[in-house]
């Protein structure tokens, strides 16, 4: 994987969705000190997740990956971490249950500042500016200072990483996470969607089998596992030069890692096979995602995993599928029978969010709950119908009480979007939208469970 490969050799290449910095002297500066500071997480914690990604391609586990569109710097408080990570956790239980196998928690957190834009400029009253591409690079207010690429973004993003994975270790570790702490959360979930019986059914049969773990004698002051939980972090790898600063050698095996989050991904606008990205993406040992939108072609997808993946080796590679709801039978067949054919080692997952985004009758970009749900009920469906794993879901969400998705049990309508439309970027579910399609998608492990039943 690593032969003729170097963290730099992606300079070569063409430059893509990636800022031109005016003050070149400046860029080394800051890439130099990042350079020196400790890495943000270790190789051993990415082979750890590499396992339980394997074990996801094979149906032994599922995949839960969810987080903000772009973190802020202007946003980033305790709290917000905190009520992402505690939805994120209800979340889990619930698909827990309906899958009847581990779920991984990755969160898009801790390195999710750049963005790709569809045009590199845009224009407001007449005057035309450069985009916004993220904190990590220039800022949100529409003026040309804000807009210049400054590269000590990269050291701010830095430290509010380290501070946020600092936090979710301790919730993580310390008895936040508790499994009894969450299932009580979900209860009141489930007993505030009102009409919506069947989420207070299931959550009643998870109180069911946890009071029957509890009589055995298996709770959470004996078992470790139902007190703490292993959380990981991810972000699409688009800023190379911060990528290629907070790479490290693994001391135990000698390779390179991406030292800026546990598993990186290379994204829709920026997977061309002979790019940057996949350059340098190809290198490092971590999980590596690839998005796979409706352009993609049997032959990209082939070429793209004999980059990526050449050992095939299961874990390495995730393959997250955005095709917006009623695409997805014109597109993910092809490429699953495509990659069946070669025998190649992938995880399949689910992003909903991406290929569903619509222009509402009051201006605001939004996704329809109906359509990512929709489209996850898809997504199982050509996965039954091919014989093969639907390894997981991605969602783009946040614990904060917004209005920026319409639809779901509380019903956000167009109208509601402009109260509380807090997104940099693109629409996220909010806290109770995101526990309803955990439900919704609970219903579907379980069917497919007991299909697989059945059949066996």
């Amino acid at each position: 994987m690593t032969m003729a490969w170097d963290k730099a050799g992606w300079r070569s290449k063409e430059r893509i969705q990636m800022p031109d910095y005016t003050d070149a002297a400046k860029l080394a500066e800051v890439e130099a000190r990042l350079g020196r500071y400790p890495p943000l997480v270790f190789a051993g914690e990415a082979r750890d997740l590499r396992s339980k990604l394997a074990a996801a391609s094979r149906g032994e586990a599922f995949l839960l990956q969810g987080g903000d569109c772009a973190e802020s710097f202007d946003e980033f408080n305790a709290d917000l971490i905190r009520d992402t990570y505690k939805v994120m956790l209800q979340m889990a239980v619930v698909l827990t249950y309906g899958a009847k196998v581990p779920v991984i928690k990755i969160g898009r957190v801790a390195g999710q500042f750049a963005k790709p834009r569809s045009a590199p400029t845009e224009t407001v009253d007449g005057v035309e500016l450069p985009s916004y591409r993220g904190d990590i690079i220039n800022a949100l207010d529409f003026t040309p200072e804000a807009r210049i690429p400054n590269p000590d973004n990269m050291l701010r993003a830095y430290t509010q990483a380290a501070a946020s994975l600092n936090l979710l270790r301790a919730f993580s570790q310390g008895g936040f996470a508790d499994i009894h702490r969450v299932h009580e959360w979900n209860l009141g979930f489930a007993n505030a969607a009102g009409a919506a019986d069947q989420y207070k059914v299931l959550a009643d049969r998870i109180s069911d089998s946890l009071d029957f773990m509890n009589a055995a004698g298996i709770n959470s002051d004996n078992n470790h596992s139902l007190h703490t939980v292993d959380f990981y972090t991810s972000h699409e790898a688009l800023l190379l030069e911060y990528e290629e600063a907070l790479c490290r050698t693994d001391s135990t095996t000698g390779l390179p890692v991406a030292g800026s989050g546990h598993m990186i991904w290379i994204g829709d606008r920026t997977r061309q096979p002979d790019g940057a990205h996949v350059e340098f993406c190809r290198g490092v040992q971590n999980p590596i995602g690839l998005k796979c939108g409706p352009t993609i072609t049997t032959d990209d997808l082939l070429r793209l995993i004999d980059k990526l993946n050449p050992e095939n080796e299961a874990g390495r590679l995730t393959l997250i599928a955005r095709f917006g709801a009623g695409n997805v039978g014109d597109h993910l067949p092809k490429l699953i029978k495509a990659v069946e054919a070669e025998g190649r080692n992938v995880l399949w997952t689910c992003d909903a969010m991406h290929g569903n985004t619509i222009k509402s009758s009051t201006g605001f970009k939004t996704r329809p709950f109906d359509s990512i749900l929709r489209e996850v009920r898809e997504f199982f469906a050509v996965h039954k119908a091919e014989g093969t794993v639907p390894g997981g879901v991605h969602f783009e969400m946040t614990g904060k009480d917004v209005t920026e998705c319409t639809g779901g049990v509380r019903a956000v309508t167009d109208e509601d979007l402009s109260s509380r439309y807090h997104t940099a970027c693109d629409p996220r579910l909010n806290a109770s939208q995101s526990l309803e399609l955990a439900f919704l998608v609970a219903e579907e492990l379980e069917n497919r469970l007991q299909a697989q039943r059945k059949a066996g």
